[in-house]
């Protein structure tokens, strides 16, 4: 729900690639990306890609939902099934934004404003299961400094963490953790 909610305020007030500060922090935003494919904008390519992906998801969801319910019966420790609840929740999160997303909103264009929810007559940017996931925390820690020493980077300061994410990700990461 927070995933929806968070995605819903970013697409409907956030240029495509706008970014805020989240506290006043340079090393901490809001970003808005969208991402056709998967985690670190990954893609099969071309729109049967797309249809691809999105129907590997919702098998994946089935399946860990059918394990889910398996590990409960089979009394699986907590941890277990939370972590494997978290991976669902996450994959869910994402699957939402494929599956409906191009059908109820218009397009994210850079210096066009925000997208709107469609009205009437109008239609989405996309159809069925060719929707865009919506990503928007970024934390592009800088001030790690790679000692001289290293091969090929040593002495350059290193992007720490250079991904855009949302939080349904995060929970696939954690569950995966």
């Amino acid at each position: 729900l927070i995933d929806q909610v968070l995605k819903f305020y970013v697409k409907l007030n956030f240029e495509l690639n706008e970014s805020v500060l989240m506290g006043g922090f340079d090393w901490a935003r809001v970003q808005f990306a969208e991402n056709e494919g998967m985690a670190f904008s990954l893609s099969l390519g071309g729109s049967y890609g797309k249809l691809i992906l999105s129907l590997f998801r919702i098998i994946m969801i089935t399946a860990i939902i059918w394990y889910i319910r398996q590990s409960i019966s089979a009394l699986a420790p907590g941890g277990f099934i939370t972590a494997l609840a978290l991976i669902a929740a996450g994959a869910i999160g994402n699957i939402i934004d494929s599956a409906i997303y191009g059908l109820i909103f218009t397009e994210s264009i850079p210096g066009q404003g925000p997208a709107h929810l469609i009205s009437a007559g109008e239609s989405g940017y996309g159809t069925f299961l060719h929707g865009k996931v919506v990503d928007m925390l970024f934390f592009p820690i800088t001030d790690i400094h790679l000692p001289d020493w290293l091969p090929v980077w040593g002495g350059e300061n290193m992007l720490f963490f250079g991904a855009i994410f949302n939080i349904a990700d995060a929970a696939i990461t954690c569950g995966i953790m």
